[in-house]
């Protein structure tokens, strides 16, 4: 079986989400991205502001918490796939799962972001402004703990992976290697999404250490929404 057989699973999960014909939805789901990423920042200031962490803070937020439009990434994933056999010849299989992961979280967090915002959508009016007792609410109604508790075990997955395969001299030079390939045939979007992720964590001492730094605070948040906290997004 290809390597890549799971990222054509990951396409067909993506391409069932329903804010690809619903524009009143996108917008929804935009703004619950931005009161997400707003409120992250806030929840992780400490780690975030660190000189060594600035560009893995800005991975997380704008790549796999529901940053830009994820379109364009997927077309080329799509195309990507028609030439499985020749990328699996050129890329390590440890760089390939490594992206495949990144591309999971990326993709699991709108569909989860997606659910909030379709609650939001039968709860208030979409005019309304989003606001922290909106969501709290949302998330509580929804019981997204476990989904969201997934999310995180699959970040702590991810920050392992980074350290013991992303490092090797080996691998990212076989990368950098695929770059003028990737732009020529016009995969630059999706290189660009997985050299991101080197370039992030390339100032760390330990992309692991940092993960887990972050994935404790989201994990003391869900505790708080679903024990019933009246104010679960202060720490």
């Amino acid at each position: 079986m290809s390597k890549l057989a799971a990222l054509d699973d990951l396409l067909k999960l993506y391409h069932q989400l329903h804010y690809h014909q619903d524009p009143v939805l996108l917008q929804r789901l935009r703004e619950v991205q931005s009161w997400q990423k707003t409120r992250m920042q806030a929840t992780h200031t400490a780690l975030f502001q660190q000189k060594n962490n600035l560009l893995m803070a800005e991975y997380f937020l704008n790549r796999l918490y529901g940053g830009p439009d994820f379109d364009a990434l997927a077309k080329q994933i799509e195309r990507l796939l028609q030439y499985a056999h020749k990328v699996e010849k050129m890329l390590p299989a440890s760089a390939i799962q490594t992206g495949t992961a990144a591309v999971h979280l990326a993709i699991f967090a709108v569909q989860l972001d997606e659910q909030v915002a379709l609650q939001l959508l039968q709860d208030y009016d979409a005019a309304c402004p989003l606001n922290d007792e909106m969501m709290r609410v949302t998330y509580l109604k929804l019981n997204q703990q476990q989904p969201r508790l997934q999310q995180l075990h699959l970040l702590d997955e991810l920050g392992l992976s980074l350290d013991k395969y992303m490092r090797s001299f080996v691998v990212y030079t076989a990368f950098k290697l695929c770059k003028g390939s990737a732009y020529k045939h016009h995969f630059d979007t999706l290189y660009d999404f997985m050299q991101e992720g080197f370039l992030a964590m390339k100032p760390l001492k330990s992309a692991e250490q940092f993960v887990k730094t972050f994935t404790a605070l989201e994990r003391q948040i869900v505790a708080k929404v679903h024990a019933g906290d009246l104010q679960p997004f202060q720490l």
